[in-house]
């Protein structure tokens, strides 16, 4: 048991290290995991030696994995799983064993390992990192991406195929065939008993649970009880023998359509960031930073070897089989080319059985922590190549084909605003037709009955054309990217200068530049705050006629400020010259209200 002053200090070094690394690791572009790469370089046994027995931090670094597949399932419920069955089961089926075979392959002709090792340094490396994968999607925004949604479907088979890997690896060294059929069949028994716990437990005992510690209104307790069912359902599958992972991710599917599970995502979250962090900065202290030294060629060009065998699969896979572009496919296989954590896993049980010596397994474990600090680079790499290209995205041919009557009003951008507009003018028996780039918004459109939605990037000529802009008569512009808005609306009135434009804008700055190419702005939290005023007036005491004044003079007087500063919008010291005058107007204005109905009351 480790001193209580070694751990705070262990702590220390950690939280330090990380805090030094990882914003010089973001600063320069390389992203958060690098950075926790090299801060576990920097402090384990090969450099500095703060930290001296990495294996120690290993285990409990293992449950940010655990944490992050939690989460995964949270935001994947049963229904949605089901419709991605093929990506799962059919791509990620088809990428472990195209990958699996080749690996083996070569490692059996190519580098003479006996056949049973072969097979496994061809399944093992075949996985990729599910933590170092969906961090480097999410940082990049790209998760719900084509190639990030297959990456996703990837990585889960790929979790749920290391379990009988890992089982399979004491098969294949050898050692256990003195183990009795009835034992195999009660380990059987045990893995189908604990995960049907979980399932009924999930579906019919948590939700009362986690009832009963909201009506506590207790923080701490909520926390503490989010924590105790991601670590008792991971300790439950460990117990069996089956990956804690996985367990947590079943654990967070069956509360995928729970009331509480953002409640649970807002618990978790910070756990699982420090802890994946932990984890990656274990796996930087566990490489054996010496063989670079000693063998730098041979670990460069085995590192170079796995991610040039691995990316030009996974383009393949994700081409023929997951139906992606050329451009998301080499993004697929950027992202999945390094190895996996799971493959740690598995080379340590090898080594333990003698599949593997230490200096192979040594290698083994550099290479897969090199693969993963070069798919930063990789990613980079690939965005600096395509900055200025449009990436076409893979859209089922029902969503791509504009089919309507005339429409009254084109819509572009289902997002919340979006949204409510098409509710109202479907209930006004309006018809419009709507665009949006985002194939999952469509459907959840779609779901609600019939709803006119179309993939269409507005941005486009063709598009707008097909969705028959020039016959309607308003164009609504309600995407939350100003930009695009901007974009949209400059296009639209060059196109149909007859149409009337009403585009959504994020702040004043937005509202003059839309107003210069003849739109109709609406800033998107105006009408929001100006009604959170108004009842926030009636509460301090002000009768509603008097909140209702207020708040109308309000806009009057900003309206007029808003046109005044139009012509100056780009000067900005005559704006905030402006500013200052126009609330020393609003208060006088405001002082003459107050006078008036005193003086009326009087």
């Amino acid at each position: 048991m480790p001193h209580e002053g070694n751990l705070l200090q262990a702590a220390v070094v950690f939280l330090l290290a990380a805090v030094l690394t990882v914003p010089l690791a973001k600063r320069l572009q390389l992203g958060a995991v690098l950075g926790y790469l090299l801060a576990g370089v920097l402090i384990g046994p090969a450099v500095l030696g703060l930290i001296d027995n990495p294996q120690s931090v290993m285990h409990i670094s293992e449950l940010g994995v655990v944490l992050l597949l939690f989460i995964i399932g949270l935001e994947l419920s049963p229904r949605r799983l089901w419709v991605m069955r093929k990506s799962v089961f059919g791509v990620g089926l088809a990428q472990v064993l195209l990958t699996g075979s080749v690996i083996g392959v070569l490692a059996y002709y190519t580098f003479g390992q006996p056949l049973n090792s072969a097979v496994v340094l061809g399944l093992g490396l075949a996985l990729s990192s599910t933590a170092f994968g969906l961090q480097s999607l999410a940082e990049r925004k790209e998760l719900t991406s084509p190639h990030g949604r297959l990456a996703f479907a990837i990585l889960l088979f790929q979790d749920i195929a290391a379990i009988p890997l890992i089982a399979m690896v004491p098969l294949l060294a050898g050692v256990d065939h003195s183990t009795s059929t009835a034992e195999n069949l009660d380990h059987g028994l045990r893995v189908l008993g604990s995960i049907a716990v979980v399932v009924v437990g999930g579906r019919y005992l948590l939700r009362p649970v986690f009832r009963i510690v909201a009506k506590a209104n207790l923080p701490e307790v909520s926390t503490a009880t989010a924590l105790l069912v991601v670590m008792g359902t991971a300790w439950l599958m460990d117990e069996v023998g089956v990956s804690m992972a996985l367990g947590a991710f079943l654990a967070g599917l069956l509360l995928a359509d729970s009331e509480y599970r953002h409640e649970l995502e807002a618990q978790i979250e910070p756990f699982k960031g420090l802890l994946l962090g932990l984890f990656f900065m274990s796996v930087g202290m566990g490489a054996n930073i010496s063989l670079l030294f000693s063998a730098p060629a041979t670990v460069l060009g085995l590192t170079l070897l796995l991610i040039a065998l691995k990316l030009p699969l996974l383009y393949l896979v994700g081409r023929m089989a997951g139906g992606l572009n050329r451009l998301s496919a080499v993004r697929l296989g950027i992202v999945l080319a390094a190895g996996g954590e799971f493959a740690f896993v598995v080379f340590k049980i090898g080594r333990d059985h003698g599949l593997f010596d230490t200096r192979l397994y040594d290698m083994q474990v550099l290479t897969i922590t090199l693969s993963m600090a070069l798919t930063p680079l990789l990613l980079l790499m690939c965005a600096r190549l395509v900055k200025n290209r449009v990436e076409p995205i893979a859209v089922p041919p029902h969503l791509r084909e504009i089919d309507s009557d005339t429409p009254r009003v084109v819509i572009a951008g289902m997002g919340r605003m979006g949204q409510i507009v098409a509710r109202i003018l479907r209930a006004q028996k309006i018809s419009f037709v709507a665009l949006d780039t985002s194939v999952e918004t469509i459907e959840l459109s779609r779901s609600f009955g019939g709803v006119p939605v179309f993939y269409g990037d507005p941005m486009r000529p063709e598009i707008l054309s097909a969705a028959k802009v020039g016959q309607a008569e308003f164009f609504v512009i309600a995407t939350n990217d100003p930009e695009t808005n901007i974009k949209t609306a400059a296009l639209v009135r060059k196109l149909y200068p007859h149409v009337k434009i009403i585009a959504r804008a994020r702040n004043r700055q937005h509202v003059h530049r839309l107003m210069d190419l003849g739109t109709e702005a609406v800033r998107e939290t105006y009408y929001s705050s100006l009604e959170m005023s108004r009842r926030t007036l009636v509460g301090l005491g002000l009768s509603q006629s008097q909140a209702d004044s207020r708040i109308e003079r309000f806009k009057h007087h900003d309206e007029q400020v808003l046109e005044t500063q139009h012509a100056i919008y780009d000067d900005a010291a005559k704006v905030m010259q402006t500013a200052q005058q126009a609330r020393a107007d609003l208060a006088r204005l405001f002082d003459a209200d107050q006078i008036e109905e005193q003086s009326g009351k009087g």
